[in-house]
């Protein structure tokens, strides 16, 4: 009865440890969380006497990744023998036919193991990952994980992860560890950014220049891209065509494709530095130090076109997967307007403008790909002008290319900059490194849904599946990729394998953690943003006073806070209700568990003022994608800091701010302030022009003054004092800056106006 009482007691440590009881679909330490697994009575112990029984030669390579693991992290590996064993427990592989090559089932009884998938699949391979997230965390030589069986299948064809090297250049071990990274989250497709102003960093053998000039440039941008900073150190790199074949096997064995870019038309400048007849004017330019977009961009001769086709041929033969990715993003067209040779190819192909002549670059180029038996695909400005026959989109300006792709019957795989782009913050810029912008919560990226719901049933089956795109402008080393991946490259993971009803955030944040503790042991240098306390300001019933709630996960921890100054500690005052914040101050929080700081402390300074929880009425409404917090956000009493966290700011794509502030009772006022953001990288532009104007009954106003850009504080704030007022309604106009001119990024398209805090004193 002891013996029997002990198991149980153990039984229950385990389902309680995994987080899952019997006939329960989850399983706690799993990631992404498998389509079914049921929880069986006992327990298997892998140890050195473990046995793995092989009947052919097909799995050698789950085996060998499986012992280099426990070689490596446990110091043993299993003996394989062609029988099964009498004595010892044993591992065996199990070839059944299945609809898909991922598909597997994994059953671990008291003394054996089974996996069960197609001969020579991925499947096999998966499951080899389960299990080893399954495998306690502790060095020792008895594993114990329970009993079970876990029938398993991805969502999603397509699970992909982006590493642009042209910005920043990483080391063949550095690929290769991001490589074993996807395929321990069961990502299937590695899509190599191998090209762009910056660097060319593939070695093309006809071409020996596009190395030996193009992958070098004379300095790089230092910093924020707003403060046009550079430094004058030579930076360079380039994979050799053995290194790339290398790579490339390495990721075969995981189960990975790599799907290479060789930007065109745009994004071309590292090409041109090597050989200048490429481009329109023909002169000889340097490899970019910079960021952005560049006129010089590949002319539409002939001569280009068979310059191409070549390099792309030793390109496909590097790489043996079905996709090429091509580019076409952010291709300017004003060398291409006073080209002689450009406008004579419009004419002669009977197309309308330089769009056009776009789409007429892409499907050239389609046919070329086609005719040795692969597929082109690019993001989704290859729509513009008509898309070619053949190409797959890859939507990267929200969903909408996605969208218009699929209803033309076109393979799509979704990578929204609002849900995919992990070179945005994933928590409050004050205390994180360096980024390009935005805000990317892993929250968001789990909550992502890559099949839109203006699909119907017939264009739903286009949608590939989704990838995460990591631009390294602002990232200079493979640590800082990990931080930048991990942990939303989990959150996506679970996306795209995941039934969409079998998905639920806080079980997916509980299994997390035990991952924390695996990517640990992994050495990955992952982000903690999982811990973060969010500030929350709400209206008040109160005048001139907002409410701040303290938000953070309760299963984490416990919330610590001060409001004078000093930095939060175990012993600080714990959150229990909301804050009323009815004057200036400052609010440091942070998560606390077993008298330890979790995450970091988050600090924000609020500014109550005679505009804060006022009522205010705007003509234009933000655009969706930027109005988190609705009009409130400009009169909540938070002065936005930069780097930029998308929730403290309101957006307008090419449309004015016209803003009335209710003062709600005559008064008098001497300042008014209005913030403002400027980040041309990002399409965003400081206003033209900004005009302060008062009333006393809201319907005759008298303007005050009106504010250039050069009259802002810190390039920032348009700011104005004057003599005292007696005024009810304050109405700010701020004139958007217009159309993106010509060499910027995004050149010819809605610049976008960005608005944070109204202040009125």
């Amino acid at each position: 009865m002891m013996k029997r009482n002990s198991i149980f007691i153990l039984l229950l440590w385990l389902l309680d440890f995994y987080g899952v009881s019997q006939n329960q679909n989850t399983v706690l330490p799993i990631i992404p969380k498998p389509q079914s697994c049921e929880i069986t009575q006992g327990q298997f112990t892998l140890s050195p006497t473990t046995k793995i029984v092989v009947t052919s030669s097909s799995h050698q390579n789950e085996i060998d990744w499986l012992n280099e693991y426990l070689d490596k992290y446990y110091h043993f590996k299993l003996k394989t023998t062609a029988a099964i064993p009498k004595n010892d427990s044993y591992l065996e592989f199990v070839s059944i036919e299945g609809e898909s090559n991922e598909d597997y089932e994994l059953t671990i009884a008291k003394n054996q193991i089974h996996i069960s998938a197609k001969e020579k699949s991925a499947g096999s391979f998966y499951a080899i990952q389960t299990l080893i997230q399954l495998l306690p965390l502790e060095k020792t030589t008895t594993l114990v994980i329970p009993c079970l069986k876990i029938n398993d299948s991805p969502r999603f064809k397509w699970r992909g992860m982006h590493l642009d090297v042209s910005r920043h250049f990483f080391s063949i071990s550095s690929i290769k560890k991001y490589i074993d990274l996807l395929a321990l989250y069961k990502m299937n497709t590695f899509h190599w950014h191998l090209t762009d102003d910056q660097g060319w960093r593939i070695e093309i053998k006809k071409y020996p220049k596009l190395t030996d000039i193009g992958a070098y440039r004379k300095g790089t941008m230092v910093g924020p891209y707003s403060d046009q900073k550079f430094d004058s150190k030579p930076y360079g790199g380039f994979y050799t065509q053995e290194e790339i074949k290398d790579i490339v096997a390495y990721a075969s064995k995981r189960y990975i494709t790599i799907v290479p870019e060789i930007e065109m038309p745009g994004h071309s400048v590292a090409a041109v530095a090597a050989y200048p007849w490429l481009s329109c004017i023909g002169k000889q330019i340097d490899v970019e130090k910079g960021w952005g977009v560049f006129e010089d961009v590949f002319c539409t001769k002939d001569s280009t076109f068979q310059f191409l086709e070549n390099v792309l041929d030793e390109v496909m033969n590097l790489f043996p997967g079905k996709y090429i990715h091509i580019g076409g993003d952010e291709c300017p067209k004003t060398r291409w307007k006073t080209c002689k040779t450009c406008q004579a190819r419009i004419k002669t192909e009977n197309l309308k403008n330089e769009h056009e002549l776009q789409s007429y670059f892409i499907t050239r180029i389609e046919k070329h790909v086609n005719s040795k038996g692969k597929q082109i695909i690019g993001w989704d400005e290859i729509l513009e002008g008509g898309l070619a026959p053949n190409a797959a989109v890859m939507s990267w300006r929200g969903t909408e290319g996605g969208i218009e792709a699929a209803k033309q019957k076109h393979q799509v795989v979704m990578t929204p900059g609002s849900h995919c782009y992990f070179d945005h913050y994933q928590s409050a810029p004050n205390g994180e490194p360096l980024a390009i912008g935005g805000y990317t919560p892993l929250e968001k990226v789990y909550a992502f849904e890559p099949i839109p719901t203006e699909l119907n049933t017939e264009e739903q089956n286009y949608i590939l599946g989704a990838q995460a795109n990591i631009w390294t402008e602002y990232i200079l080393n493979e640590k800082h990729v990990e931080y930048m991946a991990m942990p939303r490259m989990a959150a996506l993971a679970e996306v795209l394998w995941t039934p969409k009803d079998k998905k639920n955030e806080t079980d997916f944040l509980n299994r997390l953690q035990t991952h924390f503790l695996l990517l640990d042991k992994l050495e990955i240098n992952y982000a903690k943003a999982l811990y973060k306390v969010e500030q929350k300001i709400t209206p008040s019933s109160k005048p001139n006073t907002v409410e701040l709630e303290l938000i953070a996960n309760a299963s984490l921890g416990s919330i610590r806070y001060t409001s004078d100054g000093s930095m939060p500690n175990p012993k600080s005052e714990k959150y229990q209700s909301s804050i009323n914040l009815d004057k200036d101050m400052t609010i440091s929080s942070a998560l606390f568990k077993d008298n330890q700081l979790k995450g970091k402390i988050s600090s924000r300074y609020y500014e109550i003022n005679k505009a804060t929880n006022k009522p205010i009425t705007l003509k234009n409404e933000p655009s969706k994608s930027y109005n988190y917090g609705g009009s409130f956000t400009l009169v909540n009493g938070v002065v936005a800091k930069l780097p930029r966290d998308n929730n403290e700011w309101l957006g307008w794509s090419g449309k004015d701010i016209e803003v009335i502030v209710n003062l709600e009772k005559v008064q008098e006022i001497s300042s008014l302030q209005i913030g403002f953001l400027n980040e041309e990288l990002n399409w965003i532009y400081l206003p033209k022009s900004v005009e302060f104007l008062v009333s006393i009954d809201g319907i005759n106003y008298t303007s005050i003054k009106k504010l250039l850009p050069e009259d802002f504080q810190f390039e920032r704030f348009a700011k104005l004092s004057f003599q005292a007022k007696t005024v009810k309604y304050v109405k700010i106009i701020a004139q958007n800056f217009g159309k993106i001119p010509s060499g910027k990024t995004g050149a010819g398209e809605d610049s976008w106006l960005f608005s944070d805090e109204i202040q009125i004193k």
